[in-house]
């Protein structure tokens, strides 16, 4: 039930052209998800869901007033139509925090740490799929100068918050911030390239999560011993998250160059030139995790006899799609 009412809230807000539509299908999705982020009633899980009920919630209210406030001064409700600088203002800045720009982005790495790792799987691609619709939507009657804004904030925030970071869902959380900071930048100029960002965000971030709840592995530490258990998918992990770090000839490189292409079409050097480098800080985190997983034996003093490996009872199907994907997409271009 709380699955198929996931699927029916976003399908929801994609079907609509009218803002109170779209508002409820914001809201039943995050009524869906809460109950799942809370399944294993871990204190740490229930406080995550608070915290993303509390932020989703404050967004909601949010859409709702300035599509009435839209709605009261234009006398439509229709999404194409805001032409109200205050409402649409509103709407971007709601809709920012549904998706955790920055600098709306301080409740995501606190709720992803707490949560199980397919959940928070579903939170970082599906959950971002709804309110990017409507910001596609509206982004003609948004300020380009805070669009502009956000996109910059959330990659340079993205990429210097995970720096620190050893709990790799944080880092996650980071990475994601990020994209999404490439994905906004790009929206005015060319759509299009905002949904093939996203679309490939959502394969190496699946492969990231897939991989990381295969090997049952939350720290830094625990990446070590990985290779023991299973090499090649430890090969393959340290190659998504190159991807993830936009390195050619893997498929995170194609959003990457082609955001920055045009940027440099629409003659904007500058924000291209903030762009590249503020990637190179997500890169260096990147980077250590696949230092930590494929070039450092972890220290193993134990006096015991190891036990057996079980055999992992998880469909290996939807891991080894992802990877591909994440890995070998970039001929597309």
């Amino acid at each position: 039930t709380l699955l198929s009412s996931l699927g029916l809230g976003t399908t929801l807000t994609f079907a609509s052209s009218h803002w109170l539509l779209a508002w409820m299908g914001l809201e039943i999705n995050t009524l869906a998800i809460i109950p799942l982020m809370a399944q294993h009633h871990h204190p740490r899980a229930v406080e995550a869901t608070t915290k993303y009920f509390l932020t989703q919630a404050t967004a909601a209210a949010m859409i709702l007033f300035a599509s009435t406030t839209n709605a009261w001064i234009t006398g439509a409700w229709d999404m194409n139509n805001v032409s109200n600088p205050i409402a649409s203002t509103m709407i971007i800045t709601a809709l920012a925090l549904k998706i955790g720009l920055a600098p709306m982005h301080f409740w995501m790495p606190e709720v992803l740490q707490g949560l199980d790792l397919l959940t928070g799987l579903v939170l970082s691609t599906w959950q971002k799929l709804a309110p990017l619709a409507l910001i596609i939507q509206t982004a003609q009657a948004i300020d380009p100068l805070l669009l502009t804004t956000l996109g910059l904030m959330s990659t340079l925030i993205g990429g210097w918050g995970g720096l620190n970071q050893t709990q790799l869902r944080k880092i996650l959380a980071y990475s994601s911030i990020a994209h999404m900071g490439w994905m906004i930048i790009v929206l005015q100029y060319a759509p299009q390239l905002t949904l093939l960002a996203l679309l490939m965000y959502i394969f190496m971030t699946s492969a990231a999560f897939l991989t990381l709840k295969t090997s049952s592995a939350t720290k830094i530490g625990t990446l070590a011993t990985v290779w023991s258990k299973s090499p090649i998918l430890t090969t393959t992990t340290a190659l998504v998250l190159l991807s993830l770090g936009g390195l050619p000839p893997l498929t995170g490189f194609m959003p990457k160059w082609l955001i920055l292409q045009e940027l440099a079409k629409k003659s904007l050097p500058l924000i291209a030139k903030i762009m590249a480098p503020a990637a190179l800080h997500s890169l260096y985190f990147y980077l250590r995790l696949c230092y930590a997983m494929t070039l450092t034996i972890s220290p193993n003093t134990t006096t015991s006899t190891t036990p057996w490996r079980v055999q992992t009872t998880q469909a290996s199907f939807p891991l080894a799609l992802a990877t591909v994907m994440a890995l070998g997409l970039l001929p597309v271009t």
